[in-house]
């Protein structure tokens, strides 16, 4: 009879697995990008979002590295979790965390030396970034493998989207390019749109339109999601 029941049991466990895309799996990954961005509605990792965007080569570089530092520590502490004393998870979580941003800055100084040189001191601040240590907390701690990882990705790529975003306004009104790129022409040869008088936005280029920016795209997100907008 209990070999019975364990088999009984087994089988009704396989049958309720949970699909790997499941509505709810699938949630983890769509609700960061909107109703539960991590920057725009959560106000978390928001000083990287204003100070690494002029450039979008930077901003880029910035999501790579947060997409590899929070999937990699979600997934670490989710395998971990049932072995982590509650009264050190957080020590053992910024551990998990710092040696992850050490592997980014050192391969950010191998390999692309000057965007290194532009991120600064942001690279290292990785590790107290809120969205990270807040997933680890709120999610990886409590959850599975799976899971963590949609979570580490839905959160990496809503934070992505904001930095792009405010980085491409700002690097092509701030100076007229993309990636370094020109496109409206040579301001010192006064090609393209500057020979019709066009001239940069120096405002771009500096913090306070990371926040105008940043408000913009809050705005427009609500308009499109009035359930976003708190009526008390």
């Amino acid at each position: 009879m209990a070999e019975e029941t364990v088999i009984v049991e087994e089988k009704k466990e396989v049958k309720e697995r949970e699909p790997l895309f499941s509505k709810k799996n699938k949630k983890l990954i769509t609700d960061p990008l909107d109703e539960n961005n991590p920057v725009t509605i959560q106000v978390l990792g928001i000083c990287s979002a204003l100070a690494v965007t002029v450039q979008m080569k930077a901003a880029v570089v910035m999501s790579i590295s947060v997409l590899f530092v929070l999937l990699m520590a979600n997934i670490s502490v989710s395998l971990m979790r049932n072995l982590i004393p509650n009264r050190i998870r957080i020590i053992v979580q910024l551990v998990v965390v710092a040696s992850l941003v050490i592997i980014v800055d050192q391969v950010l100084k191998a390999y692309l030396y000057d965007v290194s040189k532009e991120l600064s001191v942001f690279v290292g601040l990785i590790i107290t970034n809120c969205i990270i240590m807040g997933r680890l907390e709120a999610f990886a701690l409590g959850n599975k493998v799976w899971p963590s990882t949609l979570d580490a990705l839905g959160n990496s790529i809503g934070y992505a989207m904001v930095l792009v975003v405010v980085s491409f306004f700002k690097e092509l009104f701030g100076s007229g390019k993309l990636f370094g790129i020109e496109i409206f022409g040579n301001a010192t040869e006064g090609t393209g749109l500057y020979a019709m008088g066009y001239m940069d936005n120096g405002l771009m280029l500096l913090p306070p339109s990371s926040l105008i920016l940043v408000a913009i795209y809050i705005w427009v997100q609500k308009m499109r999601n009035p359930t976003l907008i708190e009526t008390h």
